[in-house]
């Protein structure tokens, strides 16, 4: 079973789509690339927030960001189209004192991946800039062959060009960007 691909979908919720309390532009855009990627691979992991109320990353507890994809709620949802698709969906960000970045963070990604075989990920989503670039970074550590999927990111953009740095970084890191 070795030598198998898997897509990684990095928190396409509805708190990161347009209209979302925490919105990437232009981030519906990545859908439509992540379904023609979701077609050629052996295993698709969806990747979400589900954070607690007063999680830790919030502005009311000092975090950077707004409230945004409480558990349960409608905007923590996975985008319904990529929920299709997906075989697993992971959670992170589910203790309320710690940040949670990447899809690998306090979560079981790596023994599903392992589990199921897979050597390869491609990986896509929301935010370049966060959720995509701590994901790609950490599957590389966990020994994964990993290729970001240019056109199926988008990026926060907190300062002009944090998407593209992210990515030079994974790149330098060892990963593919396609």
């Amino acid at each position: 079973m070795s030598g198998r691909t898997a897509l990684l979908a990095v928190d396409v919720q509805g708190d990161f789509l347009p209209g979302g309390a925490l919105a990437v532009r232009d981030g519906d855009a990545v859908v439509a690339p992540l379904l023609r990627a979701a077609a050629g691979v052996d295993l698709v992991v969806a990747t979400r927030d589900w954070h607690p109320e007063h999680h830790v990353s919030f502005a009311e507890r000092g975090g950077p960001w707004p409230v945004h994809c409480l558990a349960g709620s409608a905007m923590a949802r996975v985008h319904p189209d990529v929920d299709r698709v997906a075989t697993v969906v992971v959670s992170k960000g589910t203790n309320p004192e710690l940040d949670a970045y990447s899809g690998f963070d306090g979560t079981p990604l790596a023994a599903i991946l392992r589990g199921a075989g897979v050597t390869r990920v491609l990986v896509g989503g929301l935010a370049t800039d966060y959720c995509v670039r701590a994901t790609a970074l950490d599957a590389l550590r966990e020994g994964f062959e990993v290729v970001v999927l240019r056109e199926a990111v988008r990026a926060v953009e907190v300062q002009p060009g944090d998407g593209e740095r992210a990515l030079a970084e994974v790149e330098a890191a060892g990963a593919r960007v396609e």
